[in-house]
């Protein structure tokens, strides 16, 4: 099973997102996501959201939540579960240029009209929630199209998610 991370970083009710445009053979290629990737050998998920961050950023995120794991399960792509993160405090202003993509501050009003997997959808209105304790997020792709989701075990409306913010 392969472990990633991500991260939000929030700063003035915007998101730090990442347009990965920059990689061949990119599942997320022209997605916006948040910042993190592909845990290492014997390296914990916090280990790992904090070395993506700095390797994509150039910040150093001294303060952070653990939000939740998001277990994805695909037709097409490897079984992953993703320690999802975000951040208010960092050290570091000036962001450096990715080699994944391009680095952007959004506005969380505006991030749902942009391209965004299906249940990124979902977790960006989970972690937008102050009051959303730590949760369990299971997703079923078949190929780009999400056909299921479970939140803490419990099937959810994905078109309620999917409809926000349009």
């Amino acid at each position: 099973m392969k472990q990633t991370t991500l991260c939000y970083l929030e700063l003035d009710g915007r998101y730090l997102m990442l347009h990965r445009v920059k990689k061949e053979n990119d599942a997320s290629h022209d997605k916006w996501i948040g910042v993190g990737g592909k845990c290492e050998k014997d390296e914990s998920p916090d280990e790992c959201m904090l070395r993506e961050v700095k390797e994509e950023t150039g910040l150093d995120v001294t303060q952070w939540q653990y939000r939740g794991i998001v277990t994805f399960i695909s037709d097409i792509w490897p079984c992953e579960y993703m320690h999802l993160f975000s951040c208010r405090q960092w050290e570091g202003e000036q962001l450096q240029d990715c080699d994944e993509g391009d680095l952007e501050w959004i506005e969380k009003e505006k991030l749902y009209s942009f391209t965004l997997w299906p249940g990124d959808r979902i977790f960006l209105q989970l972690i937008g929630n102050p009051e959303q304790p730590f949760f369990s997020l299971k997703l079923v792709y078949q190929g780009d199209d999400l056909v299921e989701a479970k939140l803490d075990g419990k099937p959810i409306d994905i078109e309620k998610y999917l409809n926000y913010g349009n």
